[in-house]
């Protein structure tokens, strides 16, 4: 058993835990991806596939082969190697707790 996705317009519209021989009776463009993937990181330390796990909404790039959420912010960048959307500032390292704010492009700490 493994994940698939479903993608439509390159986006994901369904994910499902299945075997292979199922998907391949079904209409569409299914895909396998790995829950144990993030940002191309096999948690386990297996190999990583389409560098994240597929969720409903996000994009499939086959060009890069790979699974990313849509974007959160207007200013933030897609990182080539992660796929994960990043921040031109980042996030800060001291334990506390922040929130992005677009409008002055900084990390505003919640108290």
């Amino acid at each position: 058993m493994a994940h698939y996705a479903k993608i439509e317009d390159g986006v994901v519209t369904k994910v499902i835990v299945s075997a292979q021989d199922f998907v391949d009776t079904q209409v569409g463009t299914w895909l396998q991806t790995s829950y144990n993937t993030l940002g191309n990181v096999h948690s386990l330390g297996g190999t990583s596939l389409r560098k994240n796990f597929a969720g409903i909404g996000m994009t499939y790039d086959s060009t890069r082969d790979a699974f990313y959420a849509p974007k959160p912010y207007p200013s933030w960048g897609l990182n080539n190697d992660t796929c994960l959307w990043e921040s031109s500032v980042a996030y800060p390292d001291d334990g506390k707790i922040y929130t992005w704010n677009e409008e002055t492009t900084a990390w505003d700490e919640v108290s």
